[in-house]
């Protein structure tokens, strides 16, 4: 028996799952390795396997006709930090600490300060697998509280972390620095230009294969939320070439981020430049023997930049039908892609219309470890749905946001409605929106006045669900008429 075997047969016990009774054999002799992937702005449609035509996407496509691919998966929030702390603390926006990017003051004027951090003694789902013996490994955008704080990716669960801890720095693919583990990575040759010596993608990827290589041997937990597709429009020439001259295009010249002459080509080419580092990664998993017991899924943290003239979310249909874009609750703001790939597990090729959001990974990847997020969670574990035992599949009764940025916004999924309030700031008893999604996925027809019986359930849930920590009234303040 090599060390990885005796290792995960140690640890593992017999593998049972939480769903009312066991849904695996109970004689599973590992634990499976579990790599979650998360994209930074990646629209519901930008991939192939979701009908993007523009750009190429392969190796994802890939993972979706080995796996399974989520029709109405949701992110946790509209905007980076909120939708990450609902990933991976297990709550919605209701109940969540953080609910807006809220940056924090810098240590020094060559650093970066970070964004809110996450509390300490709450459960993350980093704490949960490595309480279950897991290599716990974090690599791209943290954005959940800087170094030495509370929020600490150290602090929260991961024996490692490489990348932006600052979504700030982030933006900036050739950065004057990355955080590594609790120090600096200096990167000589880069001055937050254009271009420069080192591609921070490409650095965080590489680290993403190298942790894989270290833990071979033992389960593990890759958590790789990636910093591509967000702004800004940043990526190697030889990326670029495959694109250039293929699309129309007009210069953009940097009013809110850095310039780029051919905007249309270079952001294709992030978002293929992605693919690419999710390719290198199952080839290492063939490679290491480790492909048959490995999870991957991959998803988004949010809905598509705004922001016209750098990414045409028109031209390339990056929400196909579906309204809003990055800070808006309707559901092109939050309406993601899932694929989920677990060879003999997931059936090949399947396709979902199950109900979930970022807050159900925390439980479901436990699930899948063979033990509990806790009692924490709104989330319901999923694996029922990725084994195909749709028979024991717990659901929602509704999936919740509350979202403190752009205005101020609200919103329930119930069954096939759809609740939203918008400009809460100002107007903390504006008016619901309600939208029937199966008949109006656009949400372009407010049938509020003419199912107020629906209307008037959602608004109750929303006055139920949305609560206000003590400590979050300095962040709120007046925001919205919440339990305070």
């Amino acid at each position: 028996m090599n060390r990885r075997h005796f290792l995960q047969n140690i640890t593992a016990g017999a593998l049972t799952f939480s769903c009312a009774g066991p849904l695996m054999a109970e004689n599973e002799p590992l634990l499976p390795n579990i790599v979650l992937i998360m994209a930074d702005d990646l629209g519901y449609k930008e991939l192939g396997c979701y009908g993007q035509e523009k750009i190429k996407t392969p190796n994802i496509d890939r993972l979706a006709a080995e796996g399974m691919k989520f029709t109405q998966y949701y992110a946790g929030s509209a905007v980076c930090a909120p939708s990450r702390c609902n990933l991976m603390t297990g709550m919605h926006g209701g109940r969540a600490y953080i609910r807006d990017n809220f940056g924090m003051k810098a240590p020094s004027p060559k650093r970066f300060g970070g964004q809110l951090p996450l509390l300490e003694n709450i459960p993350t789902l980093a704490k949960t697998l490595k309480g279950r013996g897991y290599a716990t490994g974090c690599f791209g955008k943290w954005g959940l509280g800087p170094q030495g704080s509370t929020g600490d990716p150290l602090r929260q669960g991961f024996e490692h972390f490489y990348g932006y801890n600052c979504q700030s720095n982030a933006h900036n693919l050739y950065p004057e620095y990355l955080e590594d583990d609790d120090g600096i990575h200096e990167l000589e040759g880069n001055d937050r230009g254009l271009t420069g010596k080192h591609y921070a993608p490409q650095l965080i990827a590489d680290r993403a294969l190298d942790f894989v290589r270290q833990n071979k041997d033992r389960p593990f937990f890759l958590y790789y939320p990636t910093v591509l597709p967000h702004l800004a429009l940043q990526v190697p020439e030889a990326d670029l070439a495959q694109y250039k001259g293929l699309f129309p295009e007009t210069p953009y010249n940097g009013k809110s981020y850095l310039p780029h002459d051919t905007p249309k080509a270079c952001y294709a080419a992030m978002i293929s430049f992605m693919d690419r580092q999710v390719g290198r990664l199952m080839a290492l998993l063939k490679e290491l023997d480790l492909d048959d017991n490995t999870v991957v899924l991959f998803t988004s943290d949010n809905g598509t930049t705004h922001l016209k003239e750098q990414v045409d979310a028109e031209f390339f249909d990056s929400v196909g039908p579906l309204r809003g874009l990055k800070g808006q609750l309707y559901e092109g703001g939050i309406r993601v892609p899932l694929v989920a790939r677990w060879p003999g597990k997931i059936e090949a090729g399947a396709t979902s219309d199950h109900l979930a959001a970022h807050y159900d990974l925390p439980a479901t990847l436990a699930d899948i470890a063979g033990t509990s997020f806790g009692n924490a969670t709104d989330g319901i574990s999923m694996l029922p749905t990725l084994l195909g035992r749709t028979d024991r599949q717990k659901a929602h009764e509704f999936l919740f946001w509350d979202f403190a940025g752009y205005g101020g916004q609200t919103a329930v999924r119930m069954r096939e409605w759809k609740g939203i309030k918008q400009n809460l700031g100002k107007n903390p008893n504006a008016p619901l929106e309600l939208y029937n999604l199966t008949k109006d996925i656009g949400e372009q027809h407010d049938v509020a006045a003419e199912f107020p019986d629906i209307a008037a359930e959602i608004e109750d849930i929303m006055s139920q669900e949305r609560t206000f920590p003590e400590v979050e009234k300095f962040r709120f303040g007046s925001y919205g008429n919440g339990k305070k």
